[in-house]
């Protein structure tokens, strides 16, 4: 199962304590208390795993360890490992507090989530002339915590959206190595799928209705996994009664959504185009109005397979 958003809480780590300390002969060599070593810091970190998320749903809290006190002999504590939380590629990490957020695009890219408190100044820190036997040292900061919201967006090349049961799923199998499950009722599919095609990174959007963007159906969640796609690959079953209907629906909870979704390149797939003659698809076709190329293809005729391929590279490049 993928879990696509979380809510987690990040504590960094305390600092550590100064320490007072003296030499064997105090009044002679002085102070030599060390200060405390900083506390570990926590970053988030971009991994190529779309599931990564996943460990969040039952993990919430998660803590940097702090540094340790400092030593005598001038010795500064010990600092406070980092705490790596990796997220997936695609992920938009909020800042619940303060609202400001920063997004997760490249595997390997660290953000720093939470700073680590500063260790506290140890005696030797604060001798002087007039001072040559401190007993002042501090105590070691607290480390940032910070609640934040996690969002996948999946980062893909080609998204296929549809009404439920127009083939999508059938399609990506047939296009790429996913294993996406594929049923005679809606919503077969829960979550997203990923495929690759030829380096070209296809996802399988789980079935849309009418009210999708307000959160009907499976809802706006999925919606946002298409934000980031360079083609869309809109599926219409030709066993519609209406196929110009169904395509507006889409169409529209896309733009109730993000304006910027209708302005993305697009490709129309008749899909089951195996289970009609030739007649019927035109007598079909006729009502559907959209200024975006149309294809028929079928996952039976590895033909059409073929040139849905070709098309996808060529709208692409």
């Amino acid at each position: 199962m993928l879990t696509d958003e979380a809510i987690i809480k990040v504590s960094a780590g305390r600092g550590g304590d100064g320490v007072v300390a003296f030499d064997k002969i105090k009044m002679s060599l002085g102070p030599t208390g060390g200060r405390g070593g900083d506390g570990g810091p926590v970053y988030f970190e971009g991994v190529a795993d779309i599931f990564a998320l996943n460990r969040y749903r039952t993990l919430k809290n998660h803590l940097a360890s702090d540094g340790k006190n400092g030593r005598t002999n001038r010795g500064d504590g010990p600092t406070g490992k980092d705490l790596i939380l990796t997220v997936p590629v695609g992920t938009v990490v909020l800042n619940l507090k303060n609202k400001k957020n920063f997004e997760i695009t490249e595997v390997g890219q660290k953000v720093l989530a939470a700073a680590g408190g500063i260790g506290g100044r140890g005696n030797f820190s604060f001798r002087s002339a007039k001072n040559t036997s401190p007993q002042e040292y501090e105590e070691g900061k607290k480390g940032e915590e910070v609640e934040f919201g996690l969002e996948l967006r999946l980062i893909a090349d080609v998204g296929l959206i549809g009404l439920p049961s127009a083939g999508k799923s059938s399609l990506i199998n047939e296009l790429t190595a996913a294993n996406a499950k594929v049923g005679e009722y809606h919503f077969t599919t829960l979550e997203p799928n990923l495929g690759v095609m030829d380096r070209t990174i296809i996802a399988d959007i789980p079935g849309l209705i009418e009210g999708a963007h307000a959160g009907r159906g499976l809802g706006i969640k999925f919606l946002r996994h298409i934000q980031r796609t360079k083609v869309l690959l809109h599926c219409l079953s030709l066993e519609s009664d209406d196929l110009d209907r169904d395509y507006k629906i889409i169409r529209n909870e896309l733009a109730s959504y993000d304006k910027k979704l209708i302005e993305k390149k697009e490709l129309v797939l008749l899909t089951k185009m195996d289970l009609f003659k030739k007649k019927e698809i035109e007598s079909k076709i006729k009502k559907l109005k959209t200024k975006n190329k149309i294809i028929f293809t079928s996952i039976h005729d590895m033909d059409s397979l073929e040139d849905l391929q070709k098309e996808i590279q060529n709208l692409l490049q």
